[in-house]
């Protein structure tokens, strides 16, 4: 495996490729990466519709990695991993200009592929009974939960995302690489943490299901997980890495 010395100089250059990407490019890879994460949001509600309790959470959190892996190891832009990028920018290896070029791009595209898959699951026809009253309730919770809490439970889980990636960067194989990027991700959502791009399948997905929820609703919570996804994933750890192992 690489040493965090290693997967810190790893992320400066995968800070510089991402900044350097054509915008078109940028906001393809941001609708596939929030395709990706709406479906592990898709099995995490499916293996929890029936039953709320503990096993079938694990059970749900334990599948809901698979969104990151397909992000990071068939290739994608997620904006919650881009917040790393701010490695390279403490590096002097890129400009502000260009992380939050690739930070408004990919968000914006990672919004358009998680509507748009919450869309076309809703007319499945798989959200009926059980599954569609999940759908909403789920949606409906996330719409209403006060300002901070949503904050800090953002700020908790991009610490864990972001860990993810670090992670996976340290692993010179497939199935090492999946390993990393699943404990830290089933962990956060089982702890019940807040994730914007997750959020932006839940919560639409629970609209599209027929759930009491406005668009007003939807931002209402991603603006301040975002915000907190930003405390952890682009302040936090990225801060304390470098004060470590940085130059």
């Amino acid at each position: 495996m690489n040493t965090p010395k290693e997967i810190l100089q790893i992320w400066i250059n995968n800070g510089k490729n991402k900044a350097s990407l054509p915008v078109h490019k940028m906001f393809l890879l941001g609708i596939l990466a929030g395709m990706f994460i709406g479906f592990g949001c898709h099995v995490f509600l499916s293996a929890t519709a029936s039953e709320a309790g503990t096993v079938s959470k694990l059970i749900g959190s334990a599948l809901f990695p698979v969104g990151l892996m397909l992000v990071i190891l068939c290739g994608a832009e997620l904006f919650t991993g881009n917040n790393l990028m701010t490695l390279a920018l403490m590096d002097h290896q890129i400009t502000w200009k260009g992380m939050l070029t690739n930070w408004g791009v990919v968000y914006l595209g990672n919004l358009c592929g998680s509507v748009l898959l919450a869309f076309l699951l809703a007319n499945s026809g798989l959200y009926t009974g059980d599954l569609q009253a999940r759908a909403q309730a789920l949606a409906v919770s996330k719409a209403s939960m006060p300002f901070m809490e949503a904050v800090i439970k953002g700020i908790l889980c991009n610490i864990l995302v972001v860990l993810a990636c670090w992670f996976q960067a340290g692993s010179k194989d497939l199935t090492g690489k999946i390993f990393a990027i699943w404990f830290p991700i089933m962990l956060f959502v089982f702890a019940g943490f807040e994730h914007s791009v997750a959020n932006m399948t839940y919560i639409p997905l629970g609209m599209f299901a027929g759930g009491n929820v406005t668009a007003a609703g939807l931002f209402a919570n991603l603006i301040p997980v975002t915000v907190g996804n930003m405390i952890g994933g682009a302040l936090f750890i990225p801060v304390m890495y470098t004060v470590i192992y940085g130059k």
